[in-house]
């Protein structure tokens, strides 16, 4: 696919929001979202000239951003990075009651901690198929590994997401 200016424009504006929604899943309402939101929309451009149409150009940037997503993930290691309390509130119905955005708050906090303890393989596995929803061989296609992986990495993150929440329940 060869794409002008005026192309990528528009499949930028088609594309933009699920992929920042995809990111935001993916990493956590970090500050850098921006930044390698903007890495994937370069790398997709410079891919463009190779995109033969064997997917839907959806499935072709997400999969991008999957890839831009766990290298970050990667480079950032096993380590909590704060998260912007504005981005955070993007995650929560804004017509709750201040006392349920509070709670959802405390709750989002507690996840994307306990996520950021999984590396970034395994995060993103658990995050395409529990939380995304997609299947193992959909997660696999966005990933490039077979669905078996894919189904041992996010049974790997699910179990030391259930042994954390376990030892907050003891506290």
């Amino acid at each position: 696919m060869r794409a002008g200016a005026e192309e990528f424009t528009v499949l930028y504006r088609e594309q933009v929001d699920g992929v920042w929604a995809l990111l935001t899943r993916l990493l956590g309402p970090v500050a850098d979202r921006e930044d390698v939101l903007q890495q994937v929309f370069l790398q997709v451009h410079q891919a463009l000239p190779r995109f033969r149409g064997d997917a839907s150009v959806a499935t072709f940037v997400r999969r991008i951003a999957v890839h831009v997503a766990v290298d970050h993930l990667r480079g950032r290691g096993r380590r909590m990075v704060a998260t912007d309390p504005t981005a955070m509130d993007e995650l929560i119905d804004p017509g709750a009651t201040p006392a349920a955005r509070a709670a959802a708050r405390q709750g989002l906090t507690a996840l994307f901690t306990m996520l950021a303890e999984v590396d970034a393989d395994k995060r993103v596995a658990f995050v395409l198929t529990a939380i995304e929803g997609l299947s193992m061989r959909d997660a696999a296609a966005l990933v490039g590994a077979s669905p078996d992986a894919v189904k041992q990495r996010a049974l790997a993150a699910r179990r030391l997401i259930a042994a954390r929440l376990a030892e907050r329940s003891e506290r």
